[in-house]
């Protein structure tokens, strides 16, 4: 087993600052060549006190906070303008920055696009639903819909 630092979300197994023991062969070959994670030491467990901060400053104070931004998410459709060929088909695909980018365009509030959960690749015109992340208790399910750029 294998003592990590999270760097980034990983969702099953912990949030950013959090200290977390896995197998070898999941930390060697997944968490930390993708920058998820970093080896524990204890020069790096100071680095966990600063990863925490930054993490509060991100996500919103209150769980109630939270709720009334789901709420508020929950009742609109975000459009996202993209390129796209006259069968419908996308040239690439919507990624979580673009709906963050969206969502503030449409006068929302200031999503991490790392807190932002695609199921599937969004390559079509149309509605598409993902999940928002906003704070560990609170998930919102928010509808996308993909329009043609003009």
């Amino acid at each position: 087993m294998a003592k990590l630092i999270l760097t980034h979300e990983v969702t099953g197994l912990g949030a950013p600052g959090d200290v977390v023991e896995v197998r070898d062969g999941y930390a060697r070959n997944f968490l930390v060549p993708r920058g998820l994670a970093t080896a524990w030491t204890k020069g790096a467990e100071k680095q966990v006190e600063a990863i925490r901060t930054a993490r509060r400053k991100r996500e919103f104070a209150t769980v109630e906070g939270a709720r009334a931004v789901r709420d508020s998410l929950q009742a609109s459709t975000v459009q996202v303008p993209v390129r796209a060929g006259e069968s419908g088909r996308l040239f690439g695909s919507v990624t979580t920055g673009d709906i963050a980018d969206a969502v503030a365009a449409a006068g929302g509030p200031a999503l991490d696009r790392r807190k932002i959960e695609v199921s599937t690749p969004i390559k079509s015109l149309g509605e598409h639903k993902v999940t928002v992340r906003l704070h560990e208790e609170v998930v919102a399910n928010l509808s996308v819909e993909v329009v043609p750029a003009r």
